[in-house]
């Protein structure tokens, strides 16, 4: 990679190699080799972006000689996640403009795996900010386990499940989210 990038830049590509490309392995692990020889990152630049990253999205492996994303594949890989009864309540965070596709067809995955859960209202805010003006749905996962769904903790906190259907959902009122 070529000194003063844009660090940002640099976490985003990472992040479509290791969700989204045909690089990872079937556990989803990227060789720190393969990245430095086929995509040009150095170990020193990878350390910094798995250590830095705000979201906590990457993690090396346990010899340090990989790196794969915690969550939010579209590509299929096993990341040896197990079933978690989750709290009552998760969230949601997006942005108002689909509020109404999701009333209708609720929460799917769209091109990922799962579809992701906040464990509170303010990290679903921060969420929904990245796509627009934020809304926060309220998941009642009590309901959604009682439907057969299954529920998933990634490494960084991140909730993970199959879609959710409009019923098992509710809109937190806007001073809750910071609107008017």
């Amino acid at each position: 990679m070529e000194t003063g990038k844009n660090r940002t830049e640099d976490s985003k590509r990472l992040a479509y190699l290791l969700r989204h490309s045909e690089l990872p392995d079937r556990f989803g692990w990227v060789t720190v080799r393969v990245l430095a020889e086929e995509q040009g990152y150095t170990a020193e630049e990878l350390e910094e972006i798995v250590a830095t990253d705000p979201k906590n999205r990457y993690e090396f492996s346990a010899d340090r000689l990989a790196v794969r994303a915690r969550q939010g594949h579209s590509i299929v890989v096993e990341l040896g996640l197990e079933e978690v009864v989750p709290p009552a309540v998760l969230y949601h965070g997006t942005a108002t403009r689909f509020r109404e596709a999701i009333s209708t067809e609720g929460l799917r995955p769209m091109n990922r795996n799962y579809v992701h859960l906040s464990g509170s209202v303010e990290e679903a805010v921060l969420v929904g900010r990245r796509h627009g003006k934020p809304i926060v749905l309220r998941v009642d996962t009590e309901a959604v386990r009682r439907a057969g769904g299954v529920f998933y903790r990634a490494s960084n906190g991140v909730w993970l499940t199959g879609p959710v259907a409009p019923e098992f959902l509710a809109v937190c009122p806007a001073e809750a989210v910071g609107g008017e």
